[in-house]
């Protein structure tokens, strides 16, 4: 059972002022607060409640795991990420701090967009999706990998200086060093719309990178048509029915088209395999691999005795057409 959200002017570790609830989830609250000791800072505080129902032994090892990859993500440091400066338990719950980011989400942006009959540009989206694959390269590349698990228009927010931040750490899981298990610093399962369908098996499956592209794609696709794609699942029971965004809206051009569907490709070696390559793949300087093999080289005289009896056949067939047309 979740406990009641903080109320105002509540304050955490003698420092952190609550001034109001910005949302809330199955695993606690997200608030807006003030850093007393930085007079003018704002932050956003992350809540994970730990399951009274749990032993204590149980309680003990997830408060552990959390406090462990906690520091790990106050580690980050990349321009589009928001900077995690603190991490602490308190009565029961986990909290991590991060700077609060002003301006509006995608999602937000995008309803203003269509209640006005209009679309995004496709070179402003796509303008968007290479700042997000800057943070997405920075996160996979950090030793372990970092993967997010929740990309969407909801989690992506506009500053008012037209940065792209990349916020809710929610779901956001660390790589073993192994890489045969991952780890989830608080529990979840994505967004079904956004969500790659190897990402339903829950806290043991094997997401990697690859699902964040996956996530990625689906993104972009809503915001250059202003509504998301089938889910994963739907498209499973429906293998041919997204559309792709250039035959929806022949404004959009082709290699951005290419480049969103190959990050939405069913099987995880199918697409991208890695942030790098989605990047090259909107900058036009790569496409799916499907679309680029070349043919092997034929040999015409092979061809022709291969299929003598289908050409004599076709002859003889040509030349009772062509005796009833004189007769």
């Amino acid at each position: 059972m979740i406990l009641p959200a903080l109320p105002s002017a509540t304050v955490l570790r003698e420092r952190y002022k609550v001034t109001n609830v910005v949302g809330q989830g199955g695993m606690g609250s997200v608030y807006r607060a003030e850093d007393l000791r930085l007079p003018g800072r704002l932050c956003a505080i992350k809540e994970v409640q730990l399951d009274p129902q749990e032993s204590a032994e149980l309680r003990a090892q997830t408060q552990a795991q959390f406090l462990r990859e906690a520091s790990i993500l106050a580690q980050l440091d990349h321009p589009n990420l928001p900077k995690v400066s603190d991490f602490f338990s308190e009565s029961g719950r986990d909290y991590l701090v991060m700077d609060y980011v002003p301006g509006k989400d995608l999602k937000q942006l995008l309803d203003e967009t269509l209640a006005e009959g209009k679309s995004f540009k496709e070179n402003l989206v796509c303008n968007w999706g290479l700042q997000i694959i800057d943070a997405l390269i920075y996160l996979h590349e950090q030793d372990p990998p970092v993967v997010h698990r929740d990309i969407k228009p909801a989690n992506i927010k506009l500053t008012p200086d037209n940065r792209i931040k990349l916020v809710d750490f929610g779901l956001v899981k660390v790589l073993a060093a192994d890489e045969l298990r991952t780890i989830t610093v608080i529990q979840g399962r994505g967004t079904a719309l956004y969500t790659p369908l190897e990402q339903y098996g829950g806290e043991l499956d094997h997401t990697d990178g690859r699902s964040d592209i996956y996530a990625l794609g689906a993104t972009l696709y809503t915001l250059l048509l202003g509504y998301p794609p089938l889910s994963a699942k739907d498209r499973f029971l429906n293998p041919y029915g997204l559309e792709p965004p250039h035959r929806v809206n022949p404004e959009i051009s082709l290699a951005i088209s290419e480049a969103t569907m190959w990050a939405m490709e069913m099987h995880p070696d199918q697409r991208p395999q890695t942030a790098r390559v989605l990047q090259q793949a909107l900058l036009g300087m790569a496409r799916p691999p499907h679309l680029t093999k070349q043919l092997p080289p034929f040999n015409t005289a092979e061809i022709l005795t291969a299929n003598r009896h289908l050409l004599l056949a076709c002859g003889l067939l040509l030349l009772l057409a062509l005796l009833g047309i004189f007769q």
